[in-house]
């Protein structure tokens, strides 16, 4: 075992001689022996002894100046020698915090005592401080605020991430008391938390802090916190102080707040994905009806003399199918189940074509202006539906604003980057038109923007609304691969802007005109008419048949494979209902003209893409009607289309 070395410091030099005989006699190392404080210290950064046995008065030096640099600099505990000494020497000897005196004379049994009582004392402090210094960094290292008071509730300690959120130094805190430092109040009232240190203290039980609270740090800002404090006992179970570890819990909020908005955005779209649906299916439906009653008006109208007042009668229901096949066809936006005829369009030139109809929508105290960007990208879209959006929302717009005001129609190329995502969640990199309609009325609040895509939604009174317009616009857009972003404020007025996808593709021509109705009739060309419904089956097959038309009816796909087997394919033209109840009618028409190439084929629908074989009809472009379809409609179609085949034999 290695020996306990010591320096002795001692300017006598007799004295000095005996304490290193004494020191060597009871088994110490001595390292050396010097006679002056600057020796002293030089010696013991030297050699490092594990004490240095210090005469308190040196000559010509001070052994207390010497000691409290070895104790404090170099860490060596430190023993006096003394014979003799003043009030005020000794006093200023107990501030160097010696480990302890040896009294000349000094028996050689005092010093074994006297120096183990000193090294076991600096052992013990030594790891306290170890101790201590573990802990200071173990708490400034973690990420929770961490915050000790005494028995009193004055502050003792603070990590840096306490420091951070109380906007308070542990210095300048230290001593104060714990409310001056931890101000909490509660989120709702605004009212004083109690203290949860000084409860843990006179209950001496672990607190958690209530919900809702707030720290307010000494700059003012205000956190949300969720914390606990609990008490500090000795080991004899006294009461020393307490600790208090708290949090800010802003991210977990917004956390819960964004999972919360994000799961009533998927119930909204769970929501309006089944009120499509049934839009959708009312509408199919329905059109079916509204294609028999307009097609019978048709063939009545026919027959009967226009200065009849039957006439006017058949005239005015086949109006009312014309008005009703609106609101289906604003059901089918809504679900986004009608098909568009989607072409490069420019945005500019059919808002421009709307002016004049847009000017007698709007009253003499709104005014329209127009802001349309040089050079504006190409959109593909259905012409028809995008006029649709832009009367929608000017008509919006209108009302929105029963005072009067200014509507701003603007159309801009934008490049959507992550900047937009951050707002809006349905955007997407990329190049887009926008198409901006900005009003100075009176303007929503959050929960009327959160409906505003729900059909039958409307902040209008009884009458005034039907709630599908920006339904229409929501389905409309979206149907055309874009999405609609909302600003708005109570009294500062709205912008509704619709994101188009843009098209390097040019615009196409405008195509032929309809064949007048007089030049609709048939000559006798043989057509295999496949409709499952009953009613519309009897219209179609009826009015094809007085104009001139050879028509065979099936009403399914077996029957029309059995009717086609039977005639030997022997068809000028196959008319079809894009869905029947075995098998889609694209799918059946197709098989069927693989047998007898050179038949010309159309289809008729009330369903788009996600329904239907809607590729085959794209890759065929084959000519298709819309239902409800009047008979003038009906016989264009096929003639135009028969005209076209004959065109290409040629």
């Amino acid at each position: 075992m290695a020996k306990t070395r010591i320096l002795v410091v001692e300017d006598e030099g007799i004295i000095a001689k005996d304490i290193q005989n004494i020191l060597e006699s009871l088994g110490y190392a001595v390292t050396a022996v010097v006679s002056s404080g600057e020796d002293a210290i030089e010696r013991t950064e030297e050699t490092r002894p594990d004490l240095v046995l210090m005469d308190i008065v040196l000559k010509g030096t001070n052994g207390i100046e010497a000691a409290d640099q070895i104790r404090n600099r170099l860490g060596i505990p430190v023993v006096y020698l003394t014979a003799y000494a003043d009030d005020e020497t000794l006093q200023r000897a107990k501030i160097t915090e010696p480990y302890g005196y040896i009294l000349k004379p000094f028996e050689e049994r005092d010093f074994r005592a006297i120096i183990e009582t000193a090294l076991y004392k600096h052992r013990m402090e030594k790891k306290l401080r170890e101790s201590e210094q573990w802990l200071s960094v173990t708490l400034k290292s973690i990420g929770d605020a961490v915050i000790a008071t005494d028995v009193n509730g004055l502050v003792t300690f603070m990590n840096p991430v306490a420091e951070a959120l109380t906007g308070w130094q542990r210095d300048d805190a230290a001593g104060k008391p714990l409310k001056d430092v931890f101000h909490i109040v509660n989120e709702e009232t605004g009212m004083a938390v109690e203290d949860p240190a000084k409860k843990a203290r006179t209950e001496e039980v672990v607190v958690g802090l209530a919900n809702h609270t707030v720290l307010i740090a000494k700059d003012g800002t205000r956190r949300p916190l969720d914390d606990c404090a609990a008490p500090i006992k000795d080991e004899q179970g006294h009461m020393i102080g307490a600790v208090l570890i708290f949090r800010d819990i802003t991210k977990q909020r917004n956390a819960v707040k964004e999972k919360e908005r994000l799961e009533a955005q998927l119930r909204q779209a769970q929501k309006m994905e089944a009120v499509g649906r049934l839009a959708g299916g009312i509408a199919h439906d329905f059109n079916n009806l509204l294609t028999v009653i307009q097609g019978y008006a048709d063939l009545a109208l026919a027959k009967v003399d226009k200065n009849q007042l039957l006439h006017a009668d058949l005239d005015e229901i086949r109006k009312v199918c014309v008005r009703a096949s609106g609101l289906t066809r604003q059901l089918l936006l809504f679900s986004r189940l009608r098909p568009t005829k989607s072409v490069p369009l420019d945005v500019n030139e059919a808002i421009n074509g709307l002016v004049n109809m847009l000017t007698r929508l709007l009253t003499e105290n709104v005014t329209l202006t127009r802001r349309m960007a040089e050079g504006l990208w190409m959109v593909e879209g259905d012409p028809g539906s995008l006029e649709q959006v832009i009367l929608n929302l000017v008509v919006n717009a209108r009302d929105a604003m029963p005072q009067g005001g200014e509507i701003v129609v603007t159309t801009e190329n934008v490049h959507v980057d992550e900047k937009l995502w951050e707002v809006c969640a349905q955007a997407r990199p990329g190049d887009f038109v926008r198409v901006s309609v900005r009003d100075s009325g009176v303007g929503m609040d959050q929960d009327t923007m959160m409906h505003l895509a729900e059909p039958f939604f409307t902040t209008k009174k009884p009458g005034e609304g039907t709630g599908m317009g920006l339904a229409v616009v929501y389905g409309i857009i979206k149907q055309h691969g874009g999405w609609m972003h909302v600003e708005s404020k109570p009294h500062e007025g709205s912008l509704f802007s619709a994101y188009l996808p843009a098209t390097a593709r040019a615009a196409e021509k405008e195509r032929d005109k309809q064949v007048p109705a007089e030049g609709l009739r048939g000559k006798g060309e043989r057509i295999l008419f496949i409709e499952d419904n009953d009613a519309v089956r009897k219209f179609g097959t009826r009015g094809l048949s007085e104009h001139g038309y050879t028509v065979f009816a099936a009403a399914n796909a077996q029957e029309a494979e059995v009717i086609f087997e039977k005639e030997g394919g022997n068809f000028d033209l196959i008319f079809s209902d894009v869905v029947l109840p075995d098998e889609s009618g694209p799918m059946v028409v197709e098989r069927l003209l693989k047998r007898k190439p050179g038949i010309t084929a159309v289809f008729a629908t009330g369903y788009s893409k996600g329904r239907t074989d809607w590729s085959i009809i794209e890759k065929g472009a084959y000519s298709y009607l819309l239902k409800p379809y009047s008979l003038s409609d009906m016989l264009a179609l096929l003639h135009n289309a028969l005209k076209a085949t004959e065109r290409k034999k040629a």
